[in-house]
């Protein structure tokens, strides 16, 4: 890679965080302080030494990076271009990772694996963390578990927990983690990968909807009740203000 195509990626990934974060006012600014754009450049040298089979030198400058902007990303994993951590703190990425372009993550994101601790030899080289699409938007707290796919453009909600698939597109929320319905779903650009305004859990909002009929029918019931009750004490008063003829006794006997 020539000096030229490298200040050329450079200049492309400071713009596009200038662009994904209002914060961030100059290129100057997010070279000086933003920790998520020092995590990547370092992860691109660490990576690039672990392609080579410097695996301990990689590791070691991973570790460094880990110290200095919070962010543990393995120099196994595959990140793509304009790739933005904003605030990077926390964030966690598995030696198997695969990232598409102009993917963003927030603080204390995880993708992570699934297997078992136990026989960790059998699991070398094999695909243990998930594969994350173009575009995607996975918010703060979330956790991506597991070999699987989040397919391209998909939003993850903060702190939903993701350990199937999840389709391109679409937007995720909740623990686990389920799909908005699609009229909810967004293509913009969503911070935290969490829609505003009334589009919460679907699960929560199902309750609250069931919630709102129980209170709709117990009203109606309790209409219902006193119109009954209302019918019946009319009966009851036109009975009892009907006149009855007096009783006439016979004459005793003398």
């Amino acid at each position: 890679m020539t000096a030229r195509v490298m200040f050329k990626n450079l200049r492309e990934e400071l713009d596009s965080i200038i662009a994904r974060d209002p914060a961030a006012r100059s290129r100057i600014e997010v070279v000086l302080t933003y920790p998520g754009f020092h995590a990547v450049l370092s992860h691109r040298l660490a990576h690039a030494l672990w392609r080579r089979n410097f695996r301990l030198l990689a590791r070691f400058l991973s570790n460094i990076a880990r110290w200095l902007s919070g962010a543990d990303i393995h120099p196994g994993a595959a990140i793509g271009r304009r790739f933005f951590m904003d605030h990077a703190t926390g964030i966690v990425i598995g030696e198997t990772s695969e990232i598409g372009d102009d993917v963003t993550l927030y603080q204390n994101v995880t993708l992570g694996g699934v297997a078992p601790s136990i026989d960790s030899a059998a699991q070398v080289n094999r695909k243990r963390h998930p594969s994350i699409g173009d575009g995607v938007i996975i918010g703060s707290g979330a956790q991506v578990l597991g070999p699987i796919k989040v397919g391209e453009g998909a939003r993850i909600g903060a702190n939903a927990v993701v350990v199937k698939d999840v389709p391109a597109g679409v937007t995720m929320v909740g623990v686990a983690a389920r799909q908005l319905p699609p009229k909810e779903c967004r293509h913009d650009f969503v911070a935290y990968g969490t829609p505003m305004g009334d589009q919460s859990d679907p699960i929560a909002r199902a309750l609250e909807s069931l919630s709102r009929e129980v209170a709709a029918l117990n009203r109606r019931i309790a209409e219902l009740e006193h119109k009954v009750g209302d019918s019946g004490n009319g009966r009851t008063g036109r009975a009892g203000s009907e006149e009855k003829e007096p009783v006439e006794f016979a004459e005793p006997i003398a």
